[in-house]
Parts: structure tokens; sequence; C-alpha cells
């Protein structure tokens, strides 16, 4: 069993950043890729951002391609997300995400394999 809580989320002007943590619980840290999706009011989750066991591949959706970074400290069990060049359209509730040994390859397109959620932030940006 992996617990996952994020923290990091608030609110930012547009042009600004914000760093995301997600620490996760259990032993086994590096054996479970770790991403973040969001979800903003009314849309559905989409995928943000994964990175694999030992941080030596990460992948991003197009729209955060430049400016959002995923990085993995498997010291501290924790995974993080900086954020960057804020928009208004990054205005979601963003999840930490863990699957043993996932295929980040594939999480862009479904997340019907993902273990454990954390119970999300909140990330506003205003213009």
């Amino acid at each position: 069993q992996v617990q996952l809580v994020e923290s990091g989320g608030g609110l930012v002007q547009a042009g600004g950043s914000l760093r995301l943590s997600c620490a996760a619980s259990g032993r086994t840290f590096s054996t479970y890729s770790m991403g973040w999706f969001r979800q903003a009011p009314g849309k559905e989750r989409e995928f943000v951002a994964a990175i694999t066991g030992r941080g030596t591949s990460t992948n991003y959706a197009d729209s955060v391609k430049g400016r959002l970074t995923i990085s993995r400290d498997n010291a501290k069990n924790t995974v993080y997300l900086q954020m960057n060049s804020l928009k208004p359209e990054d205005t979601a509730v963003y999840y930490c995400a863990a699957e043993y040994f996932g295929r980040i390859a594939d999480w862009a397109n479904t997340y019907s394999r993902i273990t454990y959620w954390g119970q999300g932030t909140q990330v506003t940006v205003s213009s």
C-alpha cells in the first residue's frame, strides 16, 4: 500500500512559479513510476508529466513542455513538479499518481492502470 500526499499548491499570477511536492509512504519508492495529472472544473482528468522509478526517463504533455519539470528524490520518497511561466489555463486540481513499474509512455493515453492517487492540491493562476 502506498499513500501519496501532495503539497505546494496555491494562488499565483500568470507568469509566476510554484513547486508541487508529493510525499509517498513505503520502502519501495524507486519501484514506482510517478507522475502528475490535473483536472479543471468541468473537464476530464488529463496527463501532465511522469518519471520512471530511477528518474532516468520522463514524459510530458505537449501543453506543459518547456514550462513544467518533473523530478524525484528517492532518498526522500518525494516527487516534485516545478511549474514555471504559469498560465491561467494551468488552473486545476493537481493529482500525484503512482504505478508499480509503470509504463509512463502510456500515461498520456490512459490512466486506467495507475494504482495510487493523492488527494489533490489546488493550483490557481490569475490573469
